[in-house]
């Protein structure tokens, strides 16, 4: 009777676990290389710039400052990561709200006027953001881009 029990419960929690949602979500894996495609583009633009990558709720999960950068420039990147994510869009974005007049925008949670922040998203799916911050902001934008194009190559 007890094998019984034990088989009836097993094939119980084996359904009840399939009928749960799967979430994806930024693994080391993906940060380091989003993190190193980022970094080349930098070098290539011979551009110092400070990276942070954060989490569909704006959770920091990477930020590294070059030597040269400005120290604001480690809250500006997380700010663009943390409103790519938020808002599922690039920071960029924000910038033409408040440039076509929408000032009433910068009441808004998290929202940050300033290009180069962009959203992490895969198969529709918000998984967090990634900025940079120290450079002319579509020179951020472009090193972000980066690091987005290497998490989606095979």
């Amino acid at each position: 009777m007890f094998k019984v029990l034990v088989i009836f419960w097993c094939v119980t929690i084996a359904t009840v676990a399939s009928e749960l949602p799967t979430k994806r979500y930024l693994n080391l894996a993906a940060i380091k290389k989003m993190v190193s495609a980022a970094e080349a583009k930098a070098q290539e633009l011979h551009v110092q710039v400070t990276l942070c990558i954060v989490d569909e709720s704006g959770n920091l999960l990477f930020l590294q400052k070059a030597d040269n950068v400005a120290l604001n420039t480690i809250q500006w990147a997380q700010r663009k990561a943390r409103h790519a994510a938020f808002y599922k869009a690039p920071s960029r974005e924000a910038a033409e709200t408040v440039k076509k007049g929408s000032v009433e925008a910068l009441a808004y949670p998290d929202f940050f006027p300033n290009q180069g922040g962009l959203p992490i998203l895969v198969g529709g799916e918000i998984l967090g953001g990634i900025a940079a911050s120290g450079a002319r902001s579509e020179i951020d934008e472009a090193v972000a881009q980066a690091g987005l194009d290497a998490l989606n190559k095979p």
